[in-house]
């Protein structure tokens, strides 16, 4: 199911969370990425309903968000950041629950709730109360509930955010096998879950889009303005100040780093390929950068 953006805008009073958005979703998976506060959730919330845009157009398949509102719930599975969950009940039990609200037919709920449960791999645990559940099977009994009534677009907040590497791991091969039929729409703050499954992405940063297009356009970002540097320790509080680090260690009583720099930094830095961490650091600090100019 294709999502199309035209010039978004939503305020809150004064403040402005997104700046005249655009932006086409073609299906697949398709990643949102932005640091916190960038924006992300206030985007998904309208995409979802949930939030009503200032201005602009927000079109899921042949539908408009706004005027069409139930249409679109009716095609949509939403996971948001914060999920809330029946501590008391068995997985079925909920999935059965919220099944009933969605108006999956009753002769039908039973069929499809076991299918969801299978799908999680949570089957083996349909009997067992959610509250005894954890963080990874919370998260996956969460895309159960979204997937119920066969959504044609799959909309998730933060899904790895506080599970473990081997649970982050089995929770993303979930998304990309499902997104093999559907749509599915992926906001994060961690690059590396973009980069394990999605064939698209977009960036947001400050309420604005800063990159729209395919993981390796983004790592060309950083193309030529990625340096490895080995200083003494008394010495890297200047570097520190006068350059991004992406990432530093100690080694050897010297401070092993790397940076972002359009050009060398210094005699002995060595210049390294950039990986899709590098491409979206340098947006975002590329943005970053255009504003402090733009105000001095």
């Amino acid at each position: 199911m294709k999502i199309s953006i035209h010039q978004l805008t939503k305020n809150y009073r004064k403040f402005r969370a997104l700046d005249s958005i655009s932006l086409h979703i073609p299906g697949g998976m398709f990643g949102l990425l932005g640091p916190n506060g960038a924006g992300k959730t206030t985007l998904l919330r309208i995409l979802t309903t949930l939030l009503a845009p200032t201005s602009g157009q927000v079109r899921i398949g042949e539908f408009d968000v706004v005027q069409n509102p139930r249409a679109v719930r009716e095609r949509l599975g939403y996971l948001p950041q914060d999920f809330g969950f029946y501590r008391n009940l068995t997985a079925f039990e909920m999935l059965d629950y919220i099944g009933a609200m969605k108006n999956v037919p009753a002769r039908l709920r039973k069929d499809q709730v076991l299918k969801t449960l299978t799908e999680v791999n949570l089957l083996e645990e349909a009997r067992r109360k959610v509250g005894t559940f954890s963080g990874g099977m919370r998260q996956r009994l969460g895309i159960a509930q979204a997937l119920l009534g066969n959504p044609e677009l799959i909309v998730v907040d933060e899904p790895t955010a506080g599970l473990d590497p081997e649970e982050r791991i089995r929770f993303r091969n979930l998304l990309s096998r499902l997104a093999q039929d559907r749509t599915v729409l992926l906001s994060t703050h961690i690059v590396a879950d973009i980069e394990a499954s999605c064939i698209g992405l977009a960036v947001l940063n400050q309420g604005k889009l800063v990159f729209s297009g395919t993981p390796e356009v983004l790592i060309d970002q950083a193309k030529g303005a990625v340096w490895q540097v080995d200083v003494p320790v008394d010495a890297w509080p200047k570097l520190e100040v006068k350059y991004p680090v992406l990432s530093s260690r100690m080694l050897n009583r010297h401070i092993q780093a790397r940076l972002l720099a359009s050009h060398s930094p210094f005699t002995g830095a060595q210049p390294i390929e950039p990986g899709l961490e590098d491409g979206y650091m340098a947006v975002i600090k590329s943005t970053l950068v255009q504003k402090e100019i733009h105000y001095e």
